[in-house]
């Protein structure tokens, strides 16, 4: 099993900066990749971002300009950096660890509010 830790939600003016981070702990020696997707109300829940391999970074291309995701080198923890935040990407935010079988583990989640 594998156990995700979700930090950095909150509420933030638009424009504004927000930083996620994830950290994976447990049997993290089955993962390959941790991620970030998101769930708006009412929407299906979207990938936003992930690291592959605890070094290859890969971000929704809509959300490449705006949107950064870094790991460390072991591969058990990500942060994803959010920029020129807009109320558009108000959501509840889900860490996510895949390995290569099976399927993956997820955080509880944890909510960005953008609003003024």
């Amino acid at each position: 099993q594998v156990q995700l830790a979700e930090s950095g939600g909150g509420l933030v003016r638009p424009g504004g900066s927000l930083t996620l981070s994830c950290a994976a702990s447990g049997n993290v020696s089955i993962i390959n990749t941790l991620g970030w997707s998101r769930q708006a109300p009412g929407m299906q829940r979207e990938f936003v971002a992930r690291v592959d391999d605890g070094e290859k970074a890969v971000v929704a291309f809509p959300l490449k300009d705006r949107f950064t995701i870094s790991g460390d080198n072991a591969g058990n923890t990500v942060h994803l950096q959010m920029n020129k935040l807009k109320a558009e990407d108000t959501a509840v935010y889900y860490c996510f660890a895949r390995r290569p079988s099976g399927e993956p583990f997820w955080g509880q989640g944890t909510q960005v509010t953008v609003s003024s």
